[in-house]
């Protein structure tokens, strides 16, 4: 059993801090609070979660700057994902910052053979009417499914009508549920956050059924998450 008994408020200040001081002297100054104060409490955290649901990894601290103009050696969060790929993955997102906690559940982005299958669903008169009642049901619960993590097409894909009475779904490239526990709240320091997610991810089941019978995994897609096993235990590490 999990020893997780909510975040302290000295994770949410770490990365507060962070966002106004993103250097490796902040982060050796202050590593030891990260470690104990957030580290470790995500751990056991996603400990708690694992009781029932699929073991998550948590990425690591220090971010892929090769190819981005920000050269800011650090995320300003937390997270973790169920999914090692980052395209073609069905799965769960935890995360946490200076301004709360998120979680997710769904396809953040289609691979490409994946996309093929979600629209030919999405046209199929009794899948794709199906997934337009879910969306309709899930909306009413407060968790609306969005089109994940890529802007949806402009135009109805070729080979579909452009009057096809689902033409919006048509155009997403991904199908996620996203809730986002805005501020601090007192719960987060408490193990009630764990039923917070988990009433989340219980309430997006119906996505991720549909998602995994009708689309599935991407048979193509190599590209990869680079989250890190709960091994990591400091950002000096690579």
């Amino acid at each position: 059993m999990s020893s997780f008994q909510g975040f302290p408020p000295e994770a949410f200040t770490f990365y507060a801090g962070l966002e106004k001081d993103n250097s490796k002297a902040y982060w050796e100054a202050n590593k030891a609070v990260w470690e104990n104060k957030a580290h470790k409490p995500m751990q056991e955290f996603l400990e708690a979660l694992e009781e029932e649901f699929p073991p998550l990894r948590l990425f690591r601290p220090n971010r892929d700057v090769r190819f981005s103009k920000d050269k800011s050696p650090y995320k300003l969060w937390i997270g973790a994902t169920s999914e090692s790929r980052g395209v073609g993955g069905v799965g769960f997102y935890v995360r946490l910052d200076s301004s709360g906690l998120k979680t997710a559940c769904g396809a953040y982005v289609m691979a490409r053979d994946q996309l093929e299958r979600f629209r030919a669903a999405i046209d199929h008169d009794l899948y794709g009417t199906q997934f337009e009642e879910m969306t309709h049901r899930l909306a009413a619960l407060s968790l609306p499914v969005t089109p994940g993590g890529e802007a949806p097409l402009k135009m109805v894909p070729p080979g579909y009508a452009k009057d096809h009475p689902r033409a919006d779904f048509l155009r997403w490239k991904g199908a996620v549920i996203v809730k986002d526990f805005d501020g601090i709240q007192e719960w987060l320091h408490t193990s009630e956050v764990v039923e917070k997610v988990k009433a989340v991810w219980h309430g997006a089941e119906p996505l991720k059924e549909w998602l995994d019978i009708h689309m599935g995994p991407s048979q193509e897609s190599s590209e990869r998450f680079s989250p890190r096993s709960r091994k990591v235990a400091s950002a000096s590490q690579s």
